[in-house]
């Protein structure tokens, strides 16, 4: 079992910084894949960025590349997304989520096993 909890979530001006942070308890071993989602009210869960827990490989939506950077620091069991030039579109709960599969399908949400319970961002124009 894998518990996700993220902080840092907030309301910012257009334009402005955030940065997201994903505690990672449990079963770290047997993780192999963690991502970033996000909802907006009435959307469906949209994928963000990804990065392998081991060689660090990163992935990104093309809504958020050059902006987003998603990483992680095994010793503390942590994986950040820190998100720049914040746009009002950006406005959503992001969540936090674990794969223990090795799977080239990594924007797909329902390869996921994990999820954290979701931090809203808010940002205004």
């Amino acid at each position: 079992q894998v518990l996700l909890v993220e902080s840092g979530g907030g309301l910012v001006q257009a334009g402005g910084s955030l940065r997201l942070s994903c505690a990672i308890s449990g079963r770290t071993i047997s993780i192999v894949t963690m991502a970033w989602f996000r909802q907006a009210p009435g959307k469906e869960r949209e994928f963000v960025a990804a990065i392998r827990w081991t060689g660090s490989s990163t992935y990104y939506s093309d809504s958020v590349k050059g902006r987003f950077t998603i990483s992680r620091d095994t010793g503390k069991n942590t994986v950040y997304l820190q998100m720049n030039s914040l746009k009002p579109e950006d406005t959503a709960v992001y969540y936090c989520a674990a794969d223990s599969r090795y799977s080239r399908r990594y924007t797909d949400p329902s390869e996921y096993d994990y999820w954290g319970q979701g931090t809203q961002v808010t940002v205004s124009s």
